[in-house]
């Protein structure tokens, strides 16, 4: 018995990595240079020759899974490595700082994310009669799971596709809700159920991120922001912490910061100019939280990035400056 235990055992991590190689050959053949391009909606492949990093993106609901090399993504103080091993899921808009830190020419960074709809989500928990569990101590739209056999073997006929364009418009949409419901099977099924969930307090922080989002650039009293969404001072303050890994106001500042950025690189606006545009009013108050949060005084940042040819900041996946 513990023989044939042994076995199978053997058989499913040769066919586990069998699986990882051929979604790392799949994306390496799609995007031979450095970058990330998008295959097809809401499917982006990445690939870095070197470790890359730090850097700031505002991250949207996906999925993300490394065919090779390693990653680190950070919210707030807390760090979430991933390998191709594991995979990362996001269940609301979130500001990360993300590192490759494991790439190489021989054995490039390659990844895939798949952005999630919120109404994909929510068809596929009615089809498969998910019920939502009751909310958890940990409710944080953000984490690291192992990658099953099941999953891979989902975002690898994804994958396929790329190469198959005329089977794409009919087989492209069921694999991702076979993906979606792959991951409501598994232990990550109550955070993925936050995109779907029409009541209960993560509801309410999905509510108040994109009230966040859409007035970044005025002030928003967090007394406001709670009874927008029918809450507490408190209790929303404790939730929203809870969900994000950050306080309302942090949110708010890395959302300026980062557009400011944007601006600096993508317009060619002074550091003044920018930070007035994203909401501040002091150009030294703007220029030192810059400073704090990028490492360097504006100007400075943008020097460095188009040395590098990084453009505004752009992100490996778990990104979304509005891609």
């Amino acid at each position: 018995m513990e023989r044939a235990q042994e076995d199978r055992a053997d058989r499913l991590a040769r066919r586990w990595e069998a699986a990882r190689e051929e979604l790392a050959a799949c994306i390496a053949r799609a995007v031979p240079q450095d970058g990330r391009v998008e295959q097809m909606a809401g499917l982006v492949f990445g690939r870095a020759s070197a470790p890359q990093g730090p850097v700031h993106a505002v991250a949207r609901p996906c999925l993300c899974v490394i065919a090779q090399g390693g990653k680190v993504v950070q919210l707030g103080e807390r760090r979430y490595p991933y390998d191709p091993g594991h995979y990362l899921l996001i269940t609301t808009p979130l500001p990360l700082l993300g590192y490759v830190r494991q790439a190489s020419r021989e054995r490039p960074y390659l990844s895939l994310r798949l952005d999630l709809d919120p109404s994909v989500v929510s068809a596929v928990m009615v089809e498969a009669g998910y019920t939502v569990p009751r909310p958890g101590a940990d409710v944080r739209a953000l984490d690291v799971h192992p990658l099953g056999m099941d999953l891979l073997e989902a975002v690898l006929r994804l994958a396929r596709l790329v190469e198959r364009p005329d089977e794409q418009s009919v087989l492209a949409p069921l694999i991702t809700r076979e993906i979606v419901y792959r991951l409501l099977r598994g232990d990550q099924g109550a955070r993925l159920a936050h995109l779907a969930v029409l009541g209960g307090q993560e509801h309410r922080i999905a509510r108040a991120v994109r009230r966040i989002q859409e007035a970044f650039d005025q002030p928003i009293p967090v007394a406001r922001l709670a009874r927008y969404v029918g809450m507490s001072v408190s209790g929303f303050h404790h939730h929203f912490k809870a969900v994000t890994g950050l306080t309302p106001l942090q949110f708010q500042k890395q959302l300026q910061l980062q557009e400011a950025r944007r601006l600096l690189l993508a317009e060619g606006l002074d550091a003044t100019t920018a930070g007035f545009r994203v909401g501040y009013r002091d150009a030294s108050h703007f220029t030192r939280e810059y400073r704090r949060f990028f490492g360097r005084p504006p100007m400075q940042d943008v020097k460095r990035l188009r040395a590098e040819g990084e453009p505004g900041g752009a992100s490996p996946e778990p990104e979304a400056h509005r891609e």
